[in-house]
């Protein structure tokens, strides 16, 4: 299952009688990045785009890695420090499954679900995160 959602993000609790690994990961907004001070994010989604791709990347990592479930929740607004922004679930019967598959989702999220990220920082200014590489990566000049 893979939400989109302006609320906080709740975890949900996984359990499967057959899984012996499971891996949560909770991304959290910190406070600074590229040695400039950061005082919250924006994040803004296609929202069925978002959640479309999103489950569709689901469905391929738990197939790729054998996860018996994968679950990804991902914010859209402001968030403040500490806030978590995406949070993933997954259950496999062994952990290295496991692991490999939450990092292969939270990866591939920030390279093919749209969802935008943008930083507000302490000097008052603000600025999108990774638009030039998107648009390097669109143009094949990586």
């Amino acid at each position: 299952m893979f939400l989109i959602t302006a609320d906080r993000i709740r975890p949900v609790e996984i359990e499967y009688a057959q899984a012996g690994g499971f891996v949560i990961f909770e991304g959290k907004v910190r406070n600074s990045h590229k040695g400039r001070q950061v005082v919250a994010l924006e994040y803004e989604a296609f929202e069925e785009m978002a959640v479309n791709e999103g489950q569709k990347l689901l469905d391929e990592t738990q197939e790729k890695f054998g996860l018996i479930a994968a679950t990804a929740i991902h914010r859209t607004g402001r968030l403040e420090i500490g806030e978590t922004a995406v949070w993933i679930a997954v259950a496999a019967q062994h952990r290295r499954e496991a692991f490999a598959g939450c990092e292969f989702i939270i990866d591939e999220i920030k390279k093919r679900v749209p969802i935008w990220k943008k930083e507000h920082y302490a000097e008052g200014d603000s600025g999108w995160i990774g638009c030039e590489e998107q648009k390097d990566a669109l143009s094949g000049h990586e």
